[in-house]
């Protein structure tokens, strides 16, 4: 169960509206519609504020969240069928489904010979790791460049602009994480 479902089922239990939960918790109702909606989760003290306003404690508001948030999910290659092409020789794979229900963003980069990626910043707070699987390829985050082969690794702020480019003869693919998921 997820913290939204379970805050709906308490705040309707006790027959309280959302806006008179708005008004008891002092958390915007902007913010509880968007935490019922599943939008955001809150923050430890909207959810003190919340539990206060419907009687009720956090171990309560928490129980049963967490069995149902440890996911496993198996995605065969030929199920896969979230790309992002950013040209005929750039493009990303996702390896899950579900990117913005997850904690990271997996997915593969793969580079034909002379592909670039589109230049890239994500919002603060985003950060990326990538491993070359194989091949080669030049990264440029900020001002600097970074040339990474098979094996090698970079880990990096996302908000900081960013590219990718194969400048070699073979292709060149790279696990990608993304954390928080970013689109």
């Amino acid at each position: 169960m997820k913290i939204g479902k379970k805050l709906r089922q308490l705040r309707k239990d006790r027959g309280i509206t959302l806006n008179e939960l708005s008004e008891k918790s002092g958390v915007a109702l902007a913010t509880l519609s968007r935490m019922e909606n599943n939008k955001m989760t809150g923050t430890l003290e909207a959810h003190q504020n919340i539990c206060k306003a419907l009687n009720t404690s956090l171990a309560e508001l928490y129980a049963g969240i967490e069995e149902e948030s440890k996911t496993v999910e198996s995605v065969p290659r030929k199920r896969r069928t979230e790309h992002f092409v950013h040209s005929p020789k750039a493009r990303y794979e996702l390896l899950v489904t579900k990117t913005m229900d997850k904690k990271i963003m997996p997915l593969v980069i793969r580079l034909d010979p002379g592909g670039k990626t589109q230049p890239e910043e994500n919002r603060t707070g985003v950060e990326k790791f990538i491993y070359i699987l194989s091949g080669a390829m030049t990264a440029v985050v900020g001002k600097s460049d970074y040339s990474l082969k098979t094996g090698d690794s970079l880990y990096f702020d996302a908000s900081l602009p960013h590219t990718f480019t194969n400048k070699g003869r073979s292709k060149a693919e790279a696990i990608c994480v993304i954390s928080p998921p970013a689109l």
